[in-house]
């Protein structure tokens, strides 16, 4: 997009948001005699603590250069999503700001609903402290979520390197845990300074000997379609191709299926024929 014209985009956008937004929604009066929907520009101005002229100047379509830190109080001034919040930075020719961290993760009743709709093959949700928020009862048989292991009882990381019985189950075990270890340091990165990732990280080194080995090395990698090769003690042998999903609302939260090859499908589709059987009868 040429400069002139991501300008022109910056200033409709702002001015699109501010039309959207009430008074009372940001907790001013509403006053009277407003000709237009929304808020004025000066109460925008306010709201962000920068000069009136210098946000008319913006909606304006002005080559001003605001800061990373104006176009964090604008984005929380106008209220914006994570979406519009990256999109205003993009507009405005900053480099993508770091995500904002939302006070507490939840999953919703439709996204619950949709894992519960694919067993019996393995799915489950992800956060961005790699945290399991939610799971189908599939995903617990395989891989026995709701196993906890304190004090981190739903962390993947902290499964994979601190649980026994997960060590136990995947074939390739070590080479799982390089790739996994790879992608959550490239997460990590993400927040730098988030205390919490620095106190995982310190009781994984304890709990874990690989972990403090392999942790120095900054390997680089993903799993992203990989394979997954589980020995479970009821199921037997199971094969998966794991496929990860995010969400366009939050991409900090990741829908993951793991896909069963044909023959662990027969399995997983056997088990949970008898498993629902067994809850019609009772």
């Amino acid at each position: 997009m040429h400069k002139k014209e991501r300008l022109q985009a910056l200033a409709d956008f702002l001015r699109k948001r501010r039309a959207h937004l009430s008074p009372t929604e940001v907790g001013l009066p509403p006053g009277l005699r407003r000709r237009t929907p929304g808020l004025r520009r000066e109460e925008v101005a306010q709201l962000a603590n920068i000069g009136t002229s210098w946000y008319v100047w913006l909606e304006q379509g002005r080559d001003v250069h605001p800061s990373a830190q104006v176009l964090e109080s604008l984005a929380q001034a106008l209220r914006l999503t994570t979406n519009e919040r990256r999109h205003l930075f993009l507009l405005a020719g900053q480099p993508l700001p770091s995500p904002a961290l939302p006070p507490e993760e939840c999953v919703s009743p439709q996204l619950q609903q949709m894992l519960d709709d694919l067993n019996p093959t393995p799915a489950c949700v992800i956060g961005r402290r790699w945290d399991y928020l939610a799971w189908n009862k599939a995903a617990d048989v395989v891989f026995t979520i709701s196993e906890a292991s304190p004090p981190y009882a739903r962390n993947v990381i902290w499964h994979f390197f601190a649980n026994p019985t997960t060590r136990e189950r995947f074939t390739h075990w070590e080479q799982m845990a390089r790739g996994l270890l790879a992608e959550f340091r490239t997460a990590c990165a993400r927040y730098p300074g988030d205390a919490w990732f620095e106190d995982l990280i310190e009781d994984l080194k304890q709990a874990s000997p690989e972990f403090s080995r392999w942790w120095p090395h900054h390997d680089t990698s993903n799993l992203v379609d990989s394979e997954k090769i589980i020995e479970h003690p009821v199921l037997g042998h199971l094969e998966f191709r794991h496929l990860t999903l995010h969400l366009f609302s939050d991409p900090d939260i990741r829908v993951t299926a793991h896909i069963p090859d044909a023959q662990t499908r027969a399995k997983l589709q056997r088990f949970w024929t008898t498993e629902e059987s067994g809850h019609l009868e009772a």
